[in-house]
């Protein structure tokens, strides 16, 4: 269903401002417009003639048209009813082309409110992607979304603005970045005055896991862009506290993690849960490969390879390789040479009392000792809860199924990075961490009311849970392949 929507070039300045390009045309090189056969935007004159002033219309869509277009090479997605030709763009997209792909054909609205800062930037870029607008009679979301409970989250993020939650406490930030500094000096201070013996070494790692850790924890912060006020800010720290303090790229973390964010536990968007012949988890995928006969491991067992493979090698051997991988296969020369001054600088700190393959040593049981902390605080917040393929269900519904809390307490705070209030931090990734506490019993109570689970745990119990999850896909696993 197509129709025209037509209105005064004066009158909608929202849609096309006075010396703009008309949004909806694709621009050739030279920066002239180029024909757009889906979404053309028709320039009339006025009728008298007198000076010329152009009217303009946009198409209008139904949802069974938009949905349509899901594909790779045909991409269109809606934000506040406007519909957006994002095929082209979606490989210049900051935080990677399958971000997109997987919102083709839908409404993501709040997924984009969620995942931007700065709005008033990104609408410019929205502006030449622009083909139309959702028909009058169409619903600002699909049909099976509930508009009640779509409109209390937008009413609750609007009342969390209002309340300043989004507002960054500079000291918490200040004094989180202070104590990953004092770490490493510290470590530094300690080799220098009583030497390099095994006791020392020893305890200066685990002063550098403490460290490791914690940047890990603040670069996922200034991935969000929950610290400074302008995006391209917090872009540039991450860079310094994931390349230069961690040795590891923020382009292939930021692209991995903002898929696992707007689709989390969606197989196979979400990469997280991708996990190749190493687990089968959920319910989907062990029944699947049961029926397949498709046993790459011994997954009866697969809770002790967890144990024994997946906690110590996820940060050393994974995260290192899959880092290398995308740098060099996508070019990523300047993130090469932010990783690459993490080794500089550890040979200049470490060299003189370790030497070069000491001090390599060094650097790997430091990665080693880090990654089951990294480990349990990812994991234990999704793992156990709802895997499950496409379903194209509300903002709130695919964050709350998927996401599970740890309790509050200092500790949990601090050795989560204030990961324990994962569903606050799904459904609002730009916001502070130091505000989650507060947002908490306002989600909970949102959640009451649609008859969604808040499923909060102790932390002990979501690191067991774990591996419960992976035993019971195991067996899910068995009972498929050992199936007559």
């Amino acid at each position: 269903m197509t129709m025209k929507l037509e209105d005064k070039h004066a009158g909608n300045g929202d849609l096309v401002g006075e010396g703009q390009p008309y949004l909806g045309e694709k621009y050739q090189a030279n920066g002239k417009p180029v024909a757009n056969g889906r979404g053309e935007i028709s320039v009339k004159q006025e009728a008298n003639g007198k000076c010329g002033v152009p009217r303009k219309s946009l198409n209008m869509y139904s949802w069974q048209e938009i949905q349509k277009h899901n594909q790779k090479a045909d991409q269109w997605l809606v934000i506040n009813r406007k519909v957006y030709d994002v095929t082209a763009w979606a490989n210049k997209h900051p935080g990677g082309s399958r971000v997109l792909n997987h919102y083709a054909g839908e409404d993501a609205t709040d997924v984009f409110r969620a995942m931007h800062l700065d709005l008033d930037i990104v609408k410019l870029y929205l502006k030449p992607l622009l083909i139309g607008e959702l028909a009058p009679e169409e619903p600002s979301q699909e049909r099976h979304k509930s508009s009640q409970l779509v409109e209390d989250v937008r009413e609750l993020r609007r009342t969390l603005e209002a309340m300043n939650m989004f507002k960054v406490n500079p000291v918490f930030f200040f004094l989180h970045f202070a104590q990953i500094l004092i770490l490493e000096t510290l470590a530094w201070l300690i080799v220098w005055h009583f030497g390099s013996g095994w006791p020392v070494t020893i305890f200066i790692s685990f002063l550098l896991t403490i460290s490791q850790v914690q940047c890990f924890f603040l670069q996922h912060d200034l991935g969000h862009t929950s610290i400074f006020p302008k995006s391209k800010w917090s872009r540039l720290m991450q860079k310094v506290v994931m390349g230069h303090l961690k040795g590891l790229s923020t382009c292939w973390w930021n692209h991995r993690h903002f898929q696992h964010h707007v689709k989390t536990n969606i197989y196979p968007k979400d990469p997280d849960i991708n996990t190749g012949p190493l687990f089968v988890n959920g319910y989907l995928k062990p029944a699947q490969n049961g029926k397949k006969k498709i046993s790459y491991n011994n997954y009866e067992k697969q809770h002790l390879c967890f144990y024994m493979v997946g906690l110590f090698l996820l940060m050393p051997v994974y995260a290192n390789l899959m880092s290398m991988e995308m740098m060099y296969l996508q070019k990523y020369w300047g993130e090469f040479a932010w990783v690459s001054s993490f080794y500089i600088r550890y040979f200049i700190m470490f060299g003189p009392f370790y030497g070069i393959f000491g001090t390599i040593l060094l650097i790997f049981l430091v990665k080693f000792l880090e990654s089951p902390w990294v480990a349990y605080v990812t994991q234990m917040s999704h793992v156990p809860m709802r895997i499950s393929k496409e379903e194209n269900r509300d903002w709130l519904s695919t964050q709350v199924l998927a996401t599970c809390n740890v309790e509050q307490s200092f500790f949990n705070d601090w050795f989560t990075g204030h990961l324990n209030f994962q569903i606050e931090h799904h459904l609002f990734p730009t916001m502070p961490r130091h505000n989650y506490h507060k947002v908490a019993p306002l989600v909970r109570s949102l959640c009451a009311k649609h008859g969604l689970q808040y499923v909060n745990k102790p932390l002990l119990k979501a690191f067991g849970d774990i591996t419960r999850d992976l035993k019971k896909s195991a067996t899910l696993w068995m009972d498929a392949y050992y199936e007559t």
